[in-house]
């Protein structure tokens, strides 16, 4: 259960090298991003997704989003992408928004009881990117166990997930230690489902696109 300590360049390329290598080997890591700590796996490793849901105390009926190095990555995991949707990837991601689109049916993995969807994320934060432009996309979600508050420090995390973890990379306390909006863009317009990093009135603004009105953005506070 290493915990590396990123905050310098050397240690920096140390601690994503190994915690790549454990991603790919099937490991679980705890990683910063942009809002609070995240505990992720490889996305197409059902046997890795499963482990991290039973680190965190969770079933299969809160299947966890998907983070991703570029936003050209979602063509490859979602489909009938909405026209709005682009807009909020545009203007905000890299960012503290999740996007909820349907997945592609032909993909190779096992995120839950997702009910033909995905959530897709792109973060802010240079360690993450670095370390999923080498895994590719990863089922990242809370470092916490279920139900409990979201680790903003890795002793944080440690202290809830302790050895189910391969891989801890420490990046001193998070900046934002606010959860990301999530916002369901599977229908005609988009419904948010929990406020976080960006306001509902930038994603009702965001979303009706250049001059058009910023009614109609539906809402559902308080989501966990």
């Amino acid at each position: 259960m290493p915990v590396i300590d990123v905050t310098s360049a050397q240690n920096r390329a140390e601690g994503v090298a190994r915690a790549v290598q454990a991603v790919q080997e099937g490991g679980i890591v705890v990683l910063p991003t942009d809002t609070v700590y995240g505990v992720g796996v490889d996305a197409f490793n059902p046997e890795a997704v499963a482990a991290l849901q039973a680190a965190k105390h969770r079933g299969r009926e809160v299947p966890p989003p998907v983070l991703v190095a570029d936003a050209r990555t979602v063509d490859g995991l979602a489909t009938d992408i909405p026209e709005y949707a682009r807009h909020l990837m545009d203007a905000c991601w890299p960012g503290p928004l999740t996007l909820i689109l349907k997945a592609q049916r032909s993909l190779m993995w096992d995120l839950g009881e997702t009910n033909g969807t995905v959530g897709v994320r792109m973060p802010d934060e240079p360690i993450a990117l670095d370390l999923l432009r080498q895994t590719g996309p990863m089922a990242v979600t809370s470092a916490n166990l279920h139900g409990q508050p979201a680790a903003t420090t890795v002793l944080d995390a440690a202290t809830m997930l302790g050895a189910a973890v391969d891989v801890y990379l420490d990046a001193g306390p998070s900046a934002q230690g606010q959860a990301s909006t999530i916002v369901d863009c599977t229908g005609a317009e988009p419904v948010l489902l929990r406020h976080g990093g960006v306001s509902e009135a930038d994603v009702r603004r965001i979303a009706a696109g250049p001059g058009t009105p910023t009614e109609g953005v539906a809402g559902n506070p308080g989501t966990e």
